[in-house]
């Protein structure tokens, strides 16, 4: 499935790969599209230039759950937290701590 918005941020990454933010709204987009293996490989470029608050660790653990990959997402969730907690983000390290429970449930 495409849509425009989509169209748009893959246009925008294919002549700046190096955007991290481009990056990040193609995957969100992608998310919302339910592409989510695209989702993960794009959020997995994001995170390797971007130092991120957290947010998008559990936007990645999000697609792979989807994916079956459970292992991967509490890794990822894992990740998120530590880097949410290290930023000050106590509100969102404890919703990402919420979401690696359900896994472990």
């Amino acid at each position: 499935m495409t849509t425009p918005k989509l169209d748009t941020f893959r246009t925008m990454v294919a002549k700046h790969p190096a955007n991290a933010l481009a990056r990040f709204g193609l995957a969100n987009e992608l998310l919302k599209a339910e592409l989510f293996e695209e989702a993960t490989v794009e959020l997995r470029a994001y995170l390797g230039m971007y130092e991120d608050e957290g947010n998008a660790f559990g936007r990645l653990a999000e697609a792979l759950i989807k994916l079956g990959r459970e292992d991967e997402a509490r890794d990822a969730l894992t990740t998120g937290i530590e880097t949410a907690t290290r930023h000050g983000h106590a509100g969102l390290a404890g919703e990402l701590e919420a979401r690696l429970d359900e896994l472990d449930v």
